[in-house]
C-alpha cells in the first residue's frame, strides 16, 4: 500500500530532522547536566528553569525507543545522558520515589510525590532496558513499581491515589496540575500507569506485575469507562463515584484507546483480549466527537458549563494519528487509515515548525498560533510526537 510508506518515509524524517534533531541541538544542559528546562514558543532558552521529572522521564523514553528502533549512536548517548541524570538527580534516595522537579542545578525543588510521574520514570526506564538490557535501569523500574504498588494502591476501592507527601504521607492538593480539578483518583494518571506496566511487562513479565497489568485493565473497563457514552470520565472520589462535571476529553480517549488494547496484546491472555477489544472500538468511535472536518481533534468539552476547549493541541493530534492508526491495523476498518491521514496533513500543514524545529504547543480553533504556551517544557516533551512516529515506523500497517 504505496500510502503506507509514504506515510512511515513522512513521520520517520520529521521524527529525526524535526523532533529528536530539537532535543539534541538546543536542550542539552552542558554546564549543569541533563537536558535545559523550558524553551518558549518565541523559542528562547530559560537556561535558569526548573527540570521537571516528566520532561526529563519523557526524554529517556523518547531516545531510548529511538535507538531501539533505529539503532544510531546518538539515540544512545542521549538515552544514556538522560538515564543518568535522572536516576542522579531524581529518585529519592530516602524515601524512595522521584522529585517533581529540581532546580536548574540538579537540587530537589518540589519533594512531592506524583504518582503520574512516577509512571513515566517507569516507561523511560523499561524503554531503556528494552534497548540495552542495562541491569541498573531495571533494577530502578522495578524499584519505581513497587512503590507506586505499596503507596499508591487503594486496597478498599482499587485504583490508584494521584499524590502523597516526599514521605508518603496524606496531601491536601492532589492536583496534576492548576488545570485539573483535585480529586484523589483520575483517568489521567492511570492512564499514565497501565502505559509503564505495559512496557515493563515486556522485559519483566514476573507474576506481581501480571498480576497489576491484568488489575488496571479492569479498572480501566469497569471504573473509569463510562458504560452510557462509551467515553472515558475524568475525575473519580476515592470510592470511584464520578466528579461533579461530565467531562469529555477526546484526545485521553483516543490515546486510552490503543494505550489500553496494548496493554492487552503485551498482556497475551486470550479472555482479557477478547474483553477489552470491543471497548477498544467503541471508545475510539466515541472520540470522533472531537474532529473537525479539516482532520484536526479539538482537546475536550465541559458538558455540565457548556465550555469547550477546542484548542488544537500538538498532543491531541500526534495521539489521534496513533488511535487511528490501531484500529485499521487491527480491525481493518479502512476508514480509520483515512482518518489518521487526514491529522497527519493537518499536523504537517499547521502543528509542525520547521524553521525552528519541534512542534508548535496549538493553534486556536480560527487558526491563529498559540503564542502563549512553550515549545519545550515541563509539559512540551518529545513523547506525544515522537512515539506517533515510532509508532508508524514499527507497526506493520
Amino acid at each position: 500500500m504505496i500510502e503506507v510508506e509514504i506515510l512511515k518515509q513522512e513521520v520517520r524524517e520529521v521524527l529525526e530532522y524535526n523532533i529528536l534533531r530539537f532535543w539534541i541541538d538546543r536542550m542539552q544542559d552542558k554546564v549543569n547536566g541533563g537536558f535545559y528546562g523550558r524553551i518558549d514558543n518565541k523559542n528562547r532558552l530559560h537556561a535558569d528553569a526548573d527540570k521537571g521529572a516528566i520532561l526529563n522521564a519523557r526524554i529517556l523514553w523518547t531516545f531510548s525507543a529511538a535507538y531501539r528502533v533505529l539503532r544510531k549512536p546518538v539515540y544512545l548517548e542521549m538515552a544514556t545522558r538522560a538515564k543518568c541524570y535522572f536516576i542522579d538527580h531524581f529518585i529519592d534516595k530516602e524515601y524512595g520515589g522521584i522529585y517533581w522537579s529540581l532546580d536548574y542545578k540538579g537540587q530537589p525543588k518540589d519533594t512531592k510525590k506524583q504518582f503520574y510521574a512516577i509512571g513515566f520514570a517507569v516507561y523511560g526506564l523499561s524503554e531503556y532496558v528494552r534497548a540495552t538490557g542495562d541491569k541498573e535501569a531495571l533494577e530502578q523500574a522495578i524499584n519505581l513499581y513497587r512503590c507506586i504498588e505499596e503507596h499508591a494502591l487503594d486496597r478498599k476501592y482499587n485504583g490508584y491515589v494521584e499524590a502523597l507527601t516526599r514521605d508518603w504521607q496524606p496531601i491536601g492538593d492532589m492536583r496534576l496540575s492548576e488545570h485539573d480539578a483535585n480529586y484523589p483518583k483520575s483517568q489521567n494518571t492511570h492512564l499514565h500507569i497501565i502505559e509503564p506496566y505495559t512496557n515493563l511487562y515486556r522485559v519483566w513479565p514476573s507474576d506481581e506485575l501480571n498480576k497489576s497489568l491484568r488489575n488496571i485493565i479492569g479498572i480501566f473497563t469497569d471504573k473509569i469507562l463510562n458504560p452510557e457514552t462509551h467515553h472515558l470520565d475524568l475525575f473519580f472520589n476515592m470510592d470511584w463515584s464520578r466528579g461533579t462535571d461530565q467531562l469529555e476529553s477526546y484526545g485521553h480517549d483516543i490515546e486510552c484507546s490503543w494505550l489500553m488494547h496494548e496493554a492487552a496484546l503485551v498482556l497475551g491472555e486470550k479472555e482479557v483480549l477478547a474483553r477489552v477489544e470491543p471497548i477498544v472500538k467503541e471508545v475510539a468511535a466515541a472520540s470522533e466527537k472531537g474532529l473537525n472536518t479539516d482532520g484536526s481533534m479539538i482537546h475536550e468539552a465541559n458538558l455540565t458549563t457548556g465550555i469547550i476547549d477546542d484548542d488544537l493541541h500538538w498532543w491531541v493530534q500526534a495521539e489521534a494519528v496513533v488511535g487511528f492508526i490501531n484500529i485499521f491495523q487491527h480491525f481493518h476498518d479502512e476508514s480509520a487509515f483515512r482518518k489518521a491521514l487526514h491529522c497527519w496533513e493537518y499536523i504537517k500543514d499547521k502543528i509542525i515548525d520547521y524553521k525552528n524545529g519541534e512542534w508548535y504547543w496549538s493553534r486556536r480553533r480560527d487558526g491563529s498560533l498559540n503564542t502563549t504556551d512553550d515549545k519545550a517544557g515541563f509539559w512540551k516533551c518529545p513523547y506525544h510526537n515522537g512515539r506517533m512516529c515510532l509508532e508508524i515506523i514499527e507497526r506493520k500497517i
